[in-house]
This record gives structure tokens, C-alpha cells and sequence, in this order.
């Protein structure tokens, strides 16, 4: 029987349990694992698009602008986490998307890029988190990106297209699902979709308590399923939101977006499952944006010490730190000067992305240079500037990541003369990624897996099959 068609009955039982019939009805229930402790709860993070370059460069910044190792790397340095190396093909590609990679974990199953656990012949996987729900657990997303994108929709939901973010974001309320968060008014507001409904009045009417800003979200008391939209479409980048005062008081960080999606998924006694995802590290990448991607990554470790300081405490969680697949490759390269054009990053207070969305046809050559050294720290040249301007008065790259056809390459290459940082691509790569487990279950992990590995892992960390 293929497991797709057993999980049409929808029905759970824990690991241990007899073989039954699919035609009879079982419960979830306690079982005691004889090689080990059950994990009641899983909160999985990832930092979407982190190729390994991007990891070692936010360390480093860390260890040489404030003397401290990055969580992640603390968790190799004191050999607190088991650690491998996994694969992230799709079912099409050796490449994946986010959609198909995350829909690997959630499904089980490789799927071609661009669908949310649904097979090349139209048939279905049923999701994670519908699973763990079922098994009597509460159930949640956390991201940077809106809430209905891939990585957060790949764990929860069937789609035969990613793009459909209108019907998600249905799909969640319809689900149950106990804690989304991240931004997306447009796919939530009645004002802002274009079947004009109203999903924040239909999760009141369900229960929920609706948040839209950071001081919302940090006075609830977690006593409620939590729905938080707090931007129209991705939150901003976080370097960009820790120079404006405006941003700071409306959006949250994802480290206190994750600290108040356990404080409400906490309450179940049956535990809980948790998404958390860094998506704008990815979009980073896409952009070739050093300054967006390692103040990003910074920003997603933060909410990996949250997991980790809960897991501590509770002894009964496991967390799952990894990346669905790399992205663009960057490195800091050689160079007599490259310490010292490092550290330049240390003092940015925007991001490329920030920079080049204020510029349009009539911004002069010395403006532009004096609004890039006012944003980061360093003077270009004249020459530099003109060679990134000319864009301006034609339209010269796409991208649906890159919506306004901003020169994020033209200026990448500019600017790695003066970071010492350079870039293989501005998309995903196939390269093998980090994986690290803390808590009851890493034990069951291999040094290297296949990215679809990881949703049994999770079910038998848990005890718990379909």
C-alpha cells in the first residue's frame, strides 16, 4: 500500500503500536520508547537559502564585531547538537525551490518545484502538521516572508501552486492551524484580496486572537490560537527595521515572533509543533545583498537561541536548526585588504535593497554616492555609480524576487571591492546543507540524509504514525 493512500484515512497512532488494518480506527496514544525518550514537542527552523558561506560570514562578523560566536556555531564549538549533511533535491530538479523543499519534510515525498506536497500525477501528500494535529498536538508557522509563503505552506498545506497565496492563507483557518505569524495583510485583509474576504473577522469568529503590530503581539497572553499579519507583504529586511523607530515599534523580530508562538503552543499538554523560518536570507541571497543576508542570518539565529533556551528548559523538545538548500554562494575571498573591507559591514545601517528601491531616473551621480556611503559606510566612485544609474532609464533585469527590476547585480559587483565578498550566482544551488538536532530524537539522526528523511524522523522522534 503506498503511504499516500494510508493517509487518506487520516488517522494516527503512536510508534510501538500493533499493525492494524487500515480499515480500523485508531487513536493516538502514549507509548514509552524503549530506546529513548519521546519528544513532545519540535520546533524546526530554517534560515531558507543559507548556503554554508552564509553561515561561517554572519559568524564571523559576530566573533570579530562583538567577540561571541554565532548560537549555531556555539552549538558545533560545545558539541551540543548531533550534525550532518543533507540532500535537497526535488522530484525535478537536482536544484530545488523552496516550495518542493519544504514540502519534502512536510510530505515525505519529493514533489516538483513549484508545488506544495502535490506529485507530478496530481496526487497528494498529506502535510506534517495536518498530522501532528490530528495526533492532538497544536500546530504553527513563523516567518519573515508572508505567512502563506512555500516554506511555511510546505509544512501545512496542499497546493498544485505555490502562488496561490489567497487560497493558503484560507487553507490555515480552515486547518486549524493553532499560531501563524509573519506578514501578508494583502492575502488576510478584506480591503486587500480580491474576493474581498475577511479572513481576520473569520479567525476572530474561530477564536483566534488577532494581532497586526509588535506591541499586539508582545502584550498577548497566549491563551488563544494567534494569528499575527503585521506587513502587507514580507516584513522588512532586519538591518533596515533596526534603523527606522517606525519599524522597530510596529514589526517584531522573528526571535519574538518564535518566543510567543511557543508561549501559546506551550498550553497544549499533548505538545506542540513549530515552524520557523528565516525567508528573507533567501531573498537576500537572490539579491546578492551582503548587508540584508548576514544581519538577516543574525536575526534567525536569535530565534534559534529562543529554541534552544525553551528546549533546555522543557528537556522534552526537539529542535531542528537547518536550510532548504543554498542560494547565490557567498564567500569572503582572499585579499591583502579583505579583514579590513569586512568589517565595513559591521557599520551598515541599510541594506542594498533599502538603497537602490530610493533611487529612480533623476537621482544625480552624487547623490547617489553620498546616500550609498551615508547607508554603508564607504565612498564609491563616480564611475562606479554611473555604471549602476544607467539602469534606471531601462529595465534590464526580472525577477520574482525583484519586482521593481532594481541593478542588485550591477551593484554587488561594485561593492565586493570594497567587502572583500563576492557571489556565485542569484539563485538557489544544489549544494548539500547544514543540518543539526538538539534533544530527544537527534539521536536518530544519520551524518547524511535526504531532505525527505526528516518527516519520519520527526513522526518516530514524536512516536507518532499515520
Amino acid at each position: 500500500m503506498r503511504r499516500r493512500d494510508f493517509f487518506k484515512g487520516g488517522s494516527l497512532a503512536i510508534l510501538g503500536s500493533s499493525l492494524l488494518s487500515p480499515f480500523e480506527t485508531i487513536a493516538a496514544v502514549t507509548m514509552p520508547d524503549s530506546k529513548g525518550k519521546l519528544a513532545k514537542n519540535i520546533i524546526f527552523l530554517v534560515s531558507d537559502g543559507m548556503s554554508t558561506g552564509t553561515l561561517n560570514m554572519a559568524n564571523t562578523l559576530l566573533n570579530r564585531k562583538n567577540g561571541i560566536s554565532s548560537k549555531w556555531m556555539s552549538l558545533y564549538e560545545e558539541n551540543k547538537v548531533t550534525r550532518a549533511l543533507m540532500d535537497t533535491a526535488s522530484a525535478s530538479s537536482i536544484v530545488t525551490d523552496s516550495a518542493a523543499a519544504s514540502s519534502s519534510w512536510g510530505g515525505g515525498v519529493r514533489v516538483p518545484n513549484g508545488s506544495l506536497n502535490v506529485n507530478a500525477d496530481g496526487t497528494e501528500n498529506l502535510p506534517i502538521l495536518q498530522k501532528f494535529k490530528k495526533a492532538g498536538k497544536s500546530v504553527g508557522v513563523v516567518t519573515t516572508v508572508t505567512a502563506t509563503h512555500a516554506t511555511p505552506a510546505g509544512f501545512s498545506v496542499t497546493s498544485k501552486k505555490r502562488s496561490d497565496e489567497p487560497g493558503i492563507a484560507a487553507k490555515y483557518l480552515d486547518l486549524g492551524m493553532d499560531v501563524v505569524m509573519g506578514g501578508g495583510l494583502k492575502h488576510f485583509s478584506p480591503s486587500l484580496r480580491k474576493d474581498g474576504k475577511d479572513l481576520f473577522g473569520q479567525a476572530r469568529t474561530k477564536g483566534y486572537t488577532v494581532v497586526t503590530d509588535r506591541k499586539q503581539l508582545l502584550s498577548q497572553d497566549g491563551s488563544k490560537p494567534l494569528l499575527g499579519i503585521f506587513t502587507d507583504d514580507a516584513l522588512p529586511y532586519a538591518l533596515d527595521r533596526s534603523s527606522d523607530k517606525e519599524l522597530i515599534e510596529k514589526v517584531p523580530t522573528l526571535a519574538e515572533m518564535t518566543k510567543n508562538a511557543i508561549k501559546t503552543l506551550s498550553k497544549n499538554k499533548n505538545g506542540f509543533v513549530l515552524q520557523v523560518e528565516s525567508g528573507k536570507v533567501d531573498w537576500a541571497a537572490h539579491a546578492n545583498d551582503i548587508g540584508g543576508l548576514l544581519y538577516d542570518q543574525i536575526s534567525f539565529d536569535e530565534a534559534v537561541a529562543e529554541a534552544i533556551s525553551f528546549a533546555e528548559k522543557s528537556g522534552d523538545t526537539l529542535v531542528v536548526i537547518t536550510t532548504d538548500h543554498g542560494n547565490a554562494n557567498p564567500g569572503l575571498f582572499y585579499g591583502a585588504n579583505a579583514d579590513r573591507n569586512f568589517e565595513k559591514i559591521f557599520n551598515f545601517k541599510q541594506t542594498n535593497n533599502w538603497v537602490l528601491d530610493g533611487v529612480n531616473k533623476d537621482t544625480s551621480v552624487s547623490s547617489f554616492i553620498e546616500k550609498l556611503e551615508a547607508a554603508q559606510g564607504y565612498a564609491i566612485t563616480k564611475a562606479e555609480a554611473e555604471q549602476i544609474l544607467v539602469h534606471y532609464g531601462k529595465i534590464d533585469e526580472k525577477g520574482l524576487y525583484n519586482p521593481r527590476n532594481l541593478p542588485y547585480k550591477d551593484l554587488a559587483l561594485v561593492q565586493s571591492k570594497y567587502t572583500s565578498v563576492g557571489w556565485g550566482s542569484m539563485d538557489h544551488s544544489g549544494d548539500y546543507v547544514e543540518l543539526a538536532m538538539f534533544g530527544p530524537g537527534s539521536e536518530l539522526l544519520k551524518p547524511f540524509v535526504k531532505n525527505i528523511e526528516l518527516h519520519n524522523l520527526m513522526l518516530k522522534a514524536c512516536g507518532v504514525i499515520a
